[in-house]
């Protein structure tokens, strides 16, 4: 059976963490895809809500590659407690999804 294709997302702090996020992803064939949008995020840190801008990666990956984006992530990510989430994507048209598992294959001795 074919990996599925997922849908992840995490947040930066800022466009040129995003950026250079998202290029390692792409690179390292984590992703196939990646889009960043900036946001506003309201949330509690340190006992106090805060307000901050944040970048949002939208990562189009594989549930082969899961494991590999994640530890990645936690090694990369600039934040002490990143999100990172993803959901299956089960209506994905086939050949959307055959580019999606192409262009995150792993390189030979690649990750």
């Amino acid at each position: 059976m074919p990996a599925e294709v997922l849908l992840a997302l995490t947040t930066l702090d800022s466009a040129a963490a995003a950026h250079q996020l998202a290029h390692q992803l792409v690179e390292t064939r984590l992703a196939a895809c990646v889009h960043i949008e900036s946001l506003e995020s309201v949330y509690r840190w340190d006992g106090q809500v805060r307000l901050s801008p944040e970048w949002r990666l939208l990562i189009k990956t594989t549930s082969e590659r899961w494991a590999a984006l994640r530890a990645f992530i936690d090694t990369h990510h600039p934040y002490e407690v990143p999100a990172l989430v993803a959901w299956p994507c089960s209506q994905t048209p086939p050949q959307f999804a055959e580019w999606v598992r192409q262009e995150t294959h792993p390189a030979p001795g690649g990750l």
